[in-house]
């Protein structure tokens, strides 16, 4: 089972950067990178192999990366072909080829998942709401969120089953503001409950919608009803604070 599926089971404090601290440096990428030549098959297994040392090797790289990294590291493997945001790995059967090639795109693919996951958390600090936020307020913030995160998906470049990523950047985004896990899945399934499809863009109306009844869900409250006149005061928040995109 690829590493990052293990990502859906973990709330946001497992995965956030500010928690989970990474070292890098020359010295760190040159040993990771040696530790995944040395699974490099000398002779590809190819299709007439089904990949097999193709595969073997990727995962070999999976548990080396999780053992020295730590669980967050989880989705370095997570392709875009596949819903996530990593354009640098793809799988066993594609992207491992020579010793040197193989370990540059393990290294390449971790340094890219690090860097999303930097940039899902600056969103997450940047739409919280604020702890006095009142139930109308909130479900303004939580609105505007849900819309964003969808957005950030599908900026992602990610293909067949983008929506995962949506709902598991909604999922985590809500257990940011510390709501549990249990509760995170039931808001996210009421809101989506499957109006997204695989290699389909939704209209802008229906990923509006979606963030309506995330937010009406969880506090009670629709958003305000003048929330949609609030568009330039959101533009003027994601200039100041920096518009992180995958």
């Amino acid at each position: 089972m690829p590493a990052h599926l293990s990502l859906h089971e973990l709330e946001w404090a497992a995965i956030d950067p500010a928690r989970n601290p990474f070292r890098w440096d020359a010295d760190e990428a040159a040993r990771l990178r040696s530790l995944v030549m040395e699974w490099v098959p000398p002779v590809l297994s190819g299709m007439d192999g089904r990949w097999q040392g193709e595969y073997f090797c990727e995962r070999q790289a999976a548990a080396i990366i999780r053992e020295r990294y730590g669980r967050w590291a989880g989705g370095w493997d997570w392709c875009y072909r596949y819903g996530g945001p990593i354009g640098g790995w793809v799988t066993g059967a594609s992207s491992v080829t020579t010793p040197d090639e193989t370990a540059d795109r393990v290294v390449a693919a971790l340094l890219e998942w690090r860097e999303w996951l930097e940039g899902t958390g600056r969103l997450f600090a940047a739409m919280a709401p604020p702890p006095d936020a009142s139930p109308k307020d909130r479900s303004w913030h939580l609105e505007r969120a849900a819309v964003r995160l969808v957005t950030r998906a599908l900026d992602s470049g990610a293909e067949g089953g983008w929506y995962g990523q949506a709902a598991l950047l909604i999922r985590w985004f809500l257990t940011s503001t510390g709501m549990s896990g249990a509760e995170a899945d039931r808001a996210v399934k009421a809101a989506i409950g499957g109006r997204f499809e695989s290699w389909v863009v939704p209209a802008r109306t229906l990923i509006d919608s979606v963030g309506e009844d995330l937010a009406a869900g969880l506090t009670g409250h629709p958003p305000h009803p003048d929330h949609r006149e609030r568009e330039a005061l959101e533009e003027f928040h994601d200039r100041r604070h920096g518009r992180d995109r995958c």
